[in-house]
């Protein structure tokens, strides 16, 4: 599990499980969209100086991002930055200028294309000479590490355990598609031809190594970004297996997100009557039983752990329960 500390530098009271439902790709060379990004309820602004700046804006949005981490109000939101990766010329200026620039208004680099563990290691370096040069808090900044090829994949577990500060695994399905040559032009779709989900051993991949750490997993984008139904239906497959959140590359996906990789009330209402249930009937007054009847249902300590589960995400997006426990009369 990590736990804060980087590899050269230490910081022990960070939350690197910040919450993820919604993470709202801005390109880094738009202002009006820098701006606009504010005002959403996105839990996590990604400004972005990878795919979506061409290459020529690369060196300006840099700068254009570190004005807009430094006077923008990005209160309640995750704040990271989407660096190129290291097989290009530009990752090490990206990371130094943005670090040295606005590092105190920043709360992670995003790495895309990762495909081993060095990568982060590298980062992780890099982030921590920076710090130590400008007097920021050694180890303060977590890395989001990206997985967008079949080498990745099959390097998840070492990139996972590579460096304390990273916090999330998240998967890139349009270049994934394009490295294993996968027979779909649509990003996120079912390829045509196949009769199960073709995601799904990626996705479990994806989410085991995040568990494995500690960390979470977060879903890519979903490019057809008119269809709401689509972009449910994706949602919805990476939240059912438990995945933390998705990305949204429009506003009008935010709430959608927000709602799928949220509890409903119903979820949270039980989760939390089940705690203080067994909270309860583990107790001396409650006869220190180790399982339980709630209404119909035995709950245990397996019932504890997933109903932690549950309330945990709920509390996270801010929700309130509607109902409460009562002891059985003596």
């Amino acid at each position: 599990m990590p736990d804060g500390r980087s590899a050269t530098g230490s910081s022990d009271s960070i939350n690197r499980l910040r919450p993820r439902r919604s993470c709202l790709a801005v390109p880094g060379s738009n202002p009006r969209f820098l701006e606009k990004a504010q005002g959403l309820p996105a839990d996590q602004v990604f400004l972005d100086l990878e795919d979506a700046c061409a290459p020529l804006a690369k060196p300006e949005a840099r700068h254009t991002i570190v004005k807009f981490l430094n006077e923008g109000d990005w209160t309640g939101k995750t704040r990271v930055v989407r660096v190129n990766d290291w097989t290009t010329e530009w990752t090490y200026r990206d990371v130094v200028t943005v670090v040295e620039g606005a590092g105190q208004n920043l709360d992670c680099i995003m790495l895309p294309k990762v495909q081993d563990a060095q990568q982060i290691v590298a980062l992780d370096l890099l982030l921590t000479q920076i710090e130590k040069t400008m007097g920021f808090e050694v180890g303060k900044i977590g890395i989001e590490a990206q997985i967008e090829n079949a080498k990745g994949l099959v390097n998840v577990d070492d990139i996972a355990a590579a460096s304390p500060r990273v916090e999330t695994i998240i998967f890139g399905p349009a270049d994934f598609m394009a490295s294993i040559n996968m027979k779909s032009l649509v990003v996120g779709e079912q390829p045509p031809g196949y009769p199960a989900d073709a995601y799904h051993y990626i996705l479990m991949r994806i989410l085991m190594a995040a568990r494995t750490h500690n960390l979470q997993a977060i879903d890519g984008p979903y490019l057809q970004i008119r269809n709401q139904e689509g972009y449910r239906e994706v949602a919805q497959r990476a939240a059912a297996l438990g995945f933390d959140g998705k990305w949204v590359l429009h506003p009008d996906q935010v709430a959608a997100a927000n709602e799928i990789f949220s509890p409903s009330q119903e979820d949270f209402d039980h989760a939390e009557l089940i705690l203080d249930a067994y909270e309860y009937y583990t107790s001396e007054a409650g006869g220190k039983k180790g399982s339980a009847m709630l209404g119909d249902e035995m709950i245990d300590e397996a019932s504890r752990k997933m109903a932690l589960v549950i309330s945990g995400k709920g509390r996270a997006a801010g929700m309130q329960r509607t109902s409460t426990f009562e002891a059985p009369e003596a």
